[in-house]
């Protein structure tokens, strides 16, 4: 019976080591900035825990058949341990799940956490049940003010916000439902939500941020390929959650001042 266990706990480790390798990557391919240092951390934590999982595994089937029932080995009686050994691992797994935590702090920071520069085009983007909607300052580069007694999900647009039409900022604001950013450029993401948590996804991107009522989560990315990415709510919201989602479109920058402008234009 020991024989047998062995056997079958290695060809599982076997059997699905080979599918992790076989896949070149699990990721779609990224479309940002950011996106070759956080796949290289993935790719790094991939073989690092792939290394740790073959060898663990190896011996626990090792260990089924050495220490059988009826074997030629001795029994064995219980014991606490080693307590050398117990430190050593304790400290290498220490160092390991730290060390990985400390190598994506310069990519976590520098993308993510740090502030937008002063160049970045600023997208207010706002999750409710179910959609998503993409605020744009206008020319004066000024959000205009949202009211919660102006809110009507219902209607959708500027109405759904609850933008505030007599607030001199809101006139030439643009609300829409498909997130158009030029390439190449910086964007700042205000993240707010209306109702529960959603959360913002852009996989290309590797983007993915909580959106929390009663906060303004400030982030940023910058895109480097142009085309259509879909947007994803990643967090359980209701019962309309699988329909929960919005397009990225990501244009030169030419494409994108002609968009707005023609936004704006409407709105006259």
């Amino acid at each position: 019976m020991g024989l047998i266990l062995l056997a079958v706990i290695w060809l599982i480790t076997l059997i699905s080591t080979y599918f992790f390798i076989a896949k070149t990557w699990w990721l779609p391919a990224g479309a940002s900035a950011a996106a070759a240092g956080i796949d290289h951390h993935f790719t790094t934590t991939y073989i690092l825990m792939g290394i740790v999982f073959v060898a663990a595994q190896l011996a626990l089937g090792f260990f089924v058949w050495k220490y059988r029932e009826g074997g030629s080995s001795p029994k064995v009686h219980y014991s606490h341990g080693h307590t050398g050994l117990e430190i050593v691992w304790t400290l290498l797994t220490t160092v390991l799940f730290v060390g990985l935590n400390l190598a994506t702090y310069p990519l976590w920071s520098a993308e993510r956490f740090n502030a937008a520069g002063p160049s970045a085009i600023p997208v207010e983007v706002t999750g409710m049940q179910f959609a998503w909607y993409f605020r744009y300052p206008g020319p004066d580069g000024k959000f205009g003010a949202t009211r919660p007694e102006l809110e009507d999900a219902s209607a959708g647009g500027e109405a759904a916000l609850g933008l505030d039409t007599k607030d001199p900022a809101s006139k030439d604001d643009v609300v829409t439902g498909t997130m158009v950013v030029p390439v190449n450029r910086e964007i700042e993401v205000i993240l707010r939500a209306h109702d529960v948590i959603h959360s913002f996804f852009i996989p290309q991107m590797r983007f993915k941020q909580d959106a929390v009522p009663g906060l303004a989560i400030h982030m940023h990315f910058t895109p480097i390929q142009t085309g259509d990415f879909e947007i994803l709510c990643a967090e359980l919201c209701g019962l309309g959650h699988y329909k929960m989602h919005g397009m990225l479109k990501v244009v030169s920058q030419e494409e994108f001042d002609q968009w707005l402008a023609a936004r704006e234009a409407e709105k006259q």
